[in-house]
């Protein structure tokens, strides 16, 4: 490790924290419905509401928005499993590429509107332009939008009193899209293009290799989908190599700049929940354990990935950076460490590292990032509600403790939350667990890992643990792109997202209905170290007793028998 890859995290930690109150702060006038719109836009947010037949003046209960928001996503998987399966027939592809095979266009609609972006696919040489720009980044700003309004709905429900109404779903999606998303994507693509990144829908250009060979350029409408892949929380690229590609990620400007849009608007609606209940602290104290979580794993896989690589100290490899194996020279160890904890504590999922070259501790850290639901900042609203759910197992630890009925933000947390939460937050693990279980032992499960013994099964393991938390990245060892693969983590992305958001619905609704009560000498103090303690200790105990099992039978048992191997231990 050097100071320089440690003032990296440090620049990065500070900017994150400087963006979080002005941007939270924009994101809660546009809950609250309180911007001062130019002419133009109030008209085209008034026409699409004509359009689409909403009543933007008519709240919603908390069934009718998450009934709101499951048809609008099935709809959005059908035709975007409707636009990969006609590609061939349709304008903008001029590399001529065939339709995708049923079973991949399921899983690839199901991953963007799920906001997972799992992609067993090479994109530039499986998607058309069209599906590249009206499929999978189109799906990228509604799956992203529909997290954060999902986010304030739940804060709604702290916020309010004694109301049956908890929002509009097709207004928050539509004023998040407009007010929040694209503006910050626009800027962001521009300066993309600034540092080389391509934004064209010319053909694939020939070039002569210096060997003499013909090889095709992919390039594309690149721009325009890596700034709302890595705001939205999407993180799906249009290279297969993702953020790894020059074409993505060309220089370390755009790096910082990409993995500042990966963590913007997580970061910031810690700030839009402290104003929504009048009371910054809150916000701040969530922000405070997400950061502490962060640090963490970012120290973890920083310090694994400077090591030098047991398995080959006695090649003639020079390993004074550290294991290299899989990184872009270009980046290093510290940036690329950076980078996936960045992605898998966000909903992101983009890489500009291979995973599966890293050492197997590191990859314990970054999958246990996304089994305790990737609330360490998270994606756009999945990353607050998710530390909203733990928050409310927190105070309800602490109320069996000191024997007094819950209290959160002057609202009691009765058997409705608790039930609601505890579903939510088993959903992923039951998902993860039974999906890699059921794959390790029959034939179409184990043929898709590269390597037999742990490492293979950390292969199967991280797939499972990406689609159930709607990351997307993977080990990239895993061939994942067949009917097995494709089907089973289908379900495992509709479920990991829609029966989290629907409980998260279910305790909005039973908190806006709730009166606000006074606090008293026995409330419980919700912001400062104390209950940041409590909270990590929570989510600590909770993720290790759910999943420490599971990594003990793949990375962990994978770096015993590294090291144990060096050591002439076999």
């Amino acid at each position: 490790m050097t100071w320089q890859g440690w003032l990296l995290v440090a620049l990065f930690v500070a900017l994150v924290a400087s963006i979080a109150r002005p941007l939270g702060g924009y994101i809660a006038r546009i809950a609250e419905g309180d911007l001062r719109l130019p002419r133009g836009l109030a008209v085209l947010e008034s026409t699409i509401y004509r359009l689409a037949g909403v009543d933007a003046t008519r709240e919603q209960g908390w069934t009718a928005y998450a009934l709101s928001l499951l048809s609008f996503h099935l709809v959005g998987i059908v035709v975007l499993y409707g636009l990969h399966r006609l590609q061939h027939l349709l304008p903008f592809n001029p590399q001529n590429l065939e339709a995708v095979s049923p079973d991949l266009a399921l899983n690839t609609a199901v991953s963007f509107a799920t906001n997972t972006s799992w992609q067993a696919y090479a994109g530039e040489t499986t998607l058309s332009y069209l599906s590249q720009m009206a499929g999978v980044a189109v799906q990228s700003f509604l799956s992203g939008a529909t997290g954060i309004a999902v986010a304030i709905a739940l804060l709604r429900g702290f916020a309010r009193a004694s109301t049956t109404t908890i929002g509009n779903f097709w207004v928050d999606l539509t004023r998040i899209t407009l007010y929040l998303l694209l503006p910050i994507c626009m800027v962001a693509s521009l300066m993309l293009v600034s540092q080389g990144v391509p934004q064209t829908l010319e053909p694939y250009p020939e070039a002569t290799t210096l060997e003499g060979a013909r090889q095709l350029l992919a390039y594309g409408p690149v721009a325009s989908q890596e700034a709302i892949k890595l705001l939205s929380g999407d993180g799906g690229g249009f290279f297969n190599t993702n953020s790894a590609h020059p074409f993505e990620n060309p220089t370390a400007l755009t790096s910082l700049l990409e993995m500042l849009l990966v963590f913007a608007i997580g970061a910031a609606l810690t700030n839009t929940f402290g104003r929504m209940v009048r009371d910054e602290r809150q916000g701040w104290t969530i922000f405070a354990a997400m950061a502490i979580l962060f640090v963490a794993g970012v120290a973890a896989v920083y310090g694994g990935e400077s090591q030098p690589n047991p398995a080959l100290a006695s090649s003639f490899l020079d390993q004074a950076d550290g294991n290299m194996e899989g990184k872009e020279v270009r980046f290093g160890a510290a940036q690329s460490a950076l980078f996936a904890t960045v992605s898998t504590a966000s909903s992101d999922g983009a890489v500009n590292a291979m995973h599966d070259s890293f050492m197997p501790l590191s990859g314990a850290v970054l999958m246990a990032n996304m089994k305790i639901g990737e609330l360490i900042f998270g994606g756009p609203g999945s990353g607050l509600f998710g530390m909203l759910l733990f928050v409310i197992i927190a105070v309800f630890i602490a109320g069996l403790m000191i024997g007094r009925t819950p209290e959160y933000l002057g609202k009691k947390i009765e058997a409705d939350e608790i039930k609601m939460a505890m579903l939510a937050l088993l959903i992923s693990p039951a998902l993860i667990l039974g999906g890699a279980a059921i794959a390790v032992v029959i034939p179409a499960g184990v043929s898709g890992a590269a390597q037999a013994g742990p490492h293979g099964f950390s292969e199967i393991l991280y797939a499972y643990t990406s689609a159930a938390a709607t990351n997307g990245s993977a080990f990239a060892g895993l061939g994942a792109n067949s009917p097995y693969y494709n089907l089973t983590l289908a379900m495992a992305m509709f479920a990991g997202r829609f029966l989290v958001i629907v409980p998260v619905l279910c305790i909005a609704g039973t908190l806006a209905a709730k009166r606000h009560v006074p606090a008293s000498a026995g409330t419980l103090a919700t912001h400062g170290p104390l209950f940041t303690g409590l909270l990590l200790v929570t989510i600590i105990v909770l993720g290790g007793l759910t999943f420490f099992p599971a990594l003990v039978s793949g990375p962990i048992a994978e770096h015993f028998i590294l090291n144990g191997a060096v050591a002439g231990v076999r």
